[in-house]
């Protein structure tokens, strides 16, 4: 019963200052963030553990359907180019710079444990920057590019982060099979979303004058579409896209307006809630795991923390404006199918660039580390990927969070 109590209490906490910031003109991110960092550190509050599994299951499904289901299709088919570029592409080209930066720079940072430091913190959480900036008026396109890219950047995260795991273990990395096994978590996500979304479309049409049924189903099938692609061991992040994508195409033929629209205010509440108890959660893994660290171990890894931080947003810098030229250069050689909406223009490529934020999806990555090894031997250096990928995140929420306003201000009155 405590911790029912618990949960509604940060609830209620979340949804006050969820009110507080829009007065105050402050990110809601942000507040919450701070707020779980004070609330972690009461003397008296029972320690709130970020279950891994909870995470996939409850929060990335309804989230991941959510931005799917929105975005526009024709934009987002417009932009594919540039959301694979930041979601595969950027993805491994992260994880291997986060790599090298922490094989030479932390103490006892075997080539192994340093490749998954870097895929822990390759993937970037689009929830947050598409908070922080909404009712800023950023642009369709770029709004579109970092929805599209948080859909499938998790993808590829989780699939390096496996990689990464198993050479820890001891298991021998062999690229065609990698490769192999990317194509089929992958393409298997795509197939499941594929049929379930027309199973779904299938019932949909034939009971969508029952409301309550058909809001009711779609709430139902992410989380059931989740758990089918995971079981069979292919990708339940990309068949909760695909699922979000069909449904979203059929929904504009099928339902009446009057269905969008309280549909809509049901998923926009479920949404809000699950965005502002992840950004509470955030804030307590903080005083969590620096319980067990000392003064002196704490500072470096502070230190370590912001220098990966710059590190990613450098790559990500380099990455986008690189695309914004290949692009220009594809486009002026009428090459590929790049017409003129899919090219980018300075102020794009650098609000892209500085909304490349990690969040609960890198953090529930780290405390998903396997505690032991198949021997039995403690997992190495566990506690401090945990406590760096923590630090990362709350560098990169609060320091380009509360930037990345200013940001937009800045360049739309330019």
């Amino acid at each position: 019963m405590e911790n029912y109590s618990i949960v509604i209490f940060i609830m209620a906490i979340m949804i006050g200052l969820s009110a507080v910031a829009d007065k105050i003109k402050l990110p809601y991110p942000v507040l919450l963030i701070i707020a779980g960092i004070g609330l972690g550190f009461l003397p008296n509050l029972p320690d709130i553990e970020l279950n891994p599994e909870i995470v996939f299951l409850i929060f990335l499904p309804p989230l991941l359907y959510d931005a799917a289901f929105n975005i526009s299709y024709q934009e987002f088919k417009t932009n594919i180019n540039t959301i694979i570029t930041l979601a595969v592409t950027l993805v491994f080209v992260t994880t291997t710079g986060i790599a090298v930066v922490a094989h030479y720079l932390i103490p006892g940072m075997t080539w192994p444990l340093s490749f998954v430091l870097g895929a822990i913190l390759s993937a970037t959480d689009a929830v947050a920057a598409m908070s922080i900036t909404k009712g800023l008026g950023i642009s369709h396109k770029t709004s579109t590019i970092l929805e599209g890219e948080s859909l499938i950047n998790d993808a590829s995260a989780l699939v390096s982060y496996q990689f990464a795991v198993a050479a820890v273990t001891g298991t021998a990395f062999v690229l065609w099979k990698a490769t192999l096994q990317f194509a089929i978590l992958m393409g298997g996500g795509f197939v499941v979303g594929s049929i379930i979304g027309q199973i779904l479309a299938f019932v949909i049409k034939r009971i969508h004058q029952n409301r309550l049924a058909t809001i009711s189903f779609m709430l139902l099938t992410p989380f059931v579409t989740y758990l089918v692609a995971e079981e069979i061991h292919v990708s339940g992040v990309i068949a909760v896209v695909i699922l979000g994508l069909s449904i979203a195409h059929f929904s504009r033929t099928v339902f009446p307006e009057d269905l969008k629209q309280q549909s809509k205010s049901i998923w926009d509440i479920i949404i809000f809630l699950l965005n502002g108890l992840i950004f509470i959660l955030i804030g307590l893994q903080l005083p969590q795991v620096i319980k067990g660290i000392t003064q002196a171990q704490l500072l470096p890894y502070i230190g370590y923390g912001f220098i990966i931080t710059v590190v990613a947003l450098v790559l990500r810098m380099g990455r986008v404006f690189l695309q914004q030229l290949n692009l220009q250069q594809a486009f002026k050689k009428g090459k590929g199918r790049i017409t003129e909406n899919a090219l980018l223009d300075f102020k794009n490529s650098l609000i892209i660039s500085w909304s490349g934020m990690r969040g609960i999806v890198s953090l529930a990555i780290a405390i998903g580390l396997p505690i032991t090894l198949s021997s039995g031997s403690p997992f190495p250096q566990r506690s401090a990927i945990i406590l760096i990928s923590v630090i990362v995140v709350l560098f990169t929420l609060i320091g380009q969070g509360l930037s990345l306003p200013w940001l937009v201000r800045r360049l739309k009155g330019k």
